[in-house]
């Protein structure tokens, strides 16, 4: 399986400044036709790189709420709880856990911080928080230098370059081996067939 190139990287930086940028223009950057553009964005998307094309909002303009960025020390095992709650709420806008198990949280806050997080976290669940108020963002994500980190459908493993990919019933899945393909399709067919009342 081919990995990304930079070719993938420069459309991939393209799509992430304005996801509507024209594949014209994209092909005039990266020299290379539109139809090849558009068939490695395809690609892209078969991969599960691209998962969709967004609006990027600037909240600033809207009157969505106070900006704030918020700190939560959950209770240990609690953090992906924590989390789902967070991102579950409209007035969230990104969410992240560390490897310590602190969840922290951009949003627009309509009204009280404070009501606004007892309504939305179970507090019993957390240590401790700390909100912040924000003059400015600015997220900048970027493409430079990555590669794939695709798990195998059927082992969790990376899939490097030498892995294998197979389409069932319309979806692709791919795999870090021969043999977890093998292992895979055969358990998928069997399981088809169960459903379909027949023996493979």
């Amino acid at each position: 399986m081919r990995g990304l190139d930079d070719i993938d990287r420069e459309i991939l930086a393209a799509l992430t400044e304005n996801a509507r940028t024209p594949y014209s223009d994209i092909a005039e950057n990266v020299d290379r036709s539109p139809p090849t553009v558009a068939d490695r964005i395809d690609r892209l998307r078969d991969l599960g790189v691209i998962r969709r094309f967004t609006v990027d909002v600037d909240r600033s303009k809207l009157d969505t709420g106070t900006p704030v960025f918020v700190e939560l020390d959950a209770e240990p095992g609690a953090a992906d709880a924590v989390k789902e709650s967070l991102a579950a709420a409209s007035a969230v806008e990104r969410v992240s856990v560390t490897a310590e198990g602190r969840v922290l949280a951009h949003a627009y806050v309509p009204g009280d911080v404070r009501a606004f997080l007892d309504r939305t976290v179970d507090t019993d669940r957390v240590r401790s928080m700390d909100v912040s108020l924000l003059s400015e963002t600015e997220w900048t994500p970027s493409t430079a230098d990555v590669s794939l980190a695709i798990s195998c459908a059927e082992c969790g493993n990376t899939v490097t370059e030498e892995g294998e990919s197979a389409e069932l019933a319309g979806e692709t899945y791919y795999f870090c081996c021969s043999s977890c393909e093998e292992r895979f399709v055969a358990q998928y067919e069997e399981l088809a067939a169960d459903a379909a009342g027949k023996t493979p």
